[in-house]
């Protein structure tokens, strides 16, 4: 039989290569925005987030339960609305985030941020003028948040939130008018 030869391993020298380099850090948020007055607004923009969604639900619930003599044309503007909010809410979530905060997003946040109570007829079959009186006085509710955000944004000097705001009053003003003059 023939030796084999062992060859002991002798340890490699390892190649300094350099290590990757640790990712920086995001920098702080700079948009021209103190930090406080970005609190501020993204506190005010949370609780019309809370205030919008809060309605956006009761709208689709209406959406799915009204009955009756209106349900065709309930129905459908139920519909339109509670899509059209559904998008709106995005864009405000967004802008808290972009102001540096995170947005609510829980049912236990809204419930604690919104002004927009429980109202009985959301779960129960709640009579179609009901639903049309409880959405009048959600997108009233809406409107005052919106109202009271662009105040916070406009003394933060933020107009985005200030155009936001703006809009999100023109369309609830408008839901709030339609709905109400369904009940004169």
């Amino acid at each position: 039989m023939a030796k084999t030869k062992t060859k002991t391993k002798t340890p490699s020298k390892k190649q300094s290569t350099p290590l990757a380099a640790a990712a920086p850090s995001a920098p702080n948020v700079d948009i021209g925005i103190t930090a406080g007055a970005r609190k501020e607004i993204a506190q005010a923009l949370s609780h019309f987030l809370a205030d919008a969604y809060t309605l956006y639900l009761k709208t689709h619930n209406f959406h799915w339960n009204v009955t009756g003599p209106m349900f065709n044309s309930l129905h459908l503007m139920f519909e339109t609305q509670y899509t059209e909010q559904w998008g709106a809410l995005d864009e405000v979530a967004e802008r808290i985030r972009a102001l540096g905060f995170n947005a609510p997003g829980s049912y236990r946040e809204f419930v604690a941020l919104t002004s927009i109570p429980e109202e009985p007829g959301l779960s129960d079959s709640a009579d179609w003028k009901e639903m049309v009186r409880q959405l009048v006085v959600g997108n009233e509710a809406v409107c005052r948040t919106a109202r009271a955000t662009l105040k916070t944004a406009d003394n933060g000097s933020d107009d985005p939130t200030v155009d936001l705001m703006t809009q999100r009053l023109n369309t609830h003003e408008k839901y709030a008018w339609m709905l109400r003059s369904l009940l004169q």
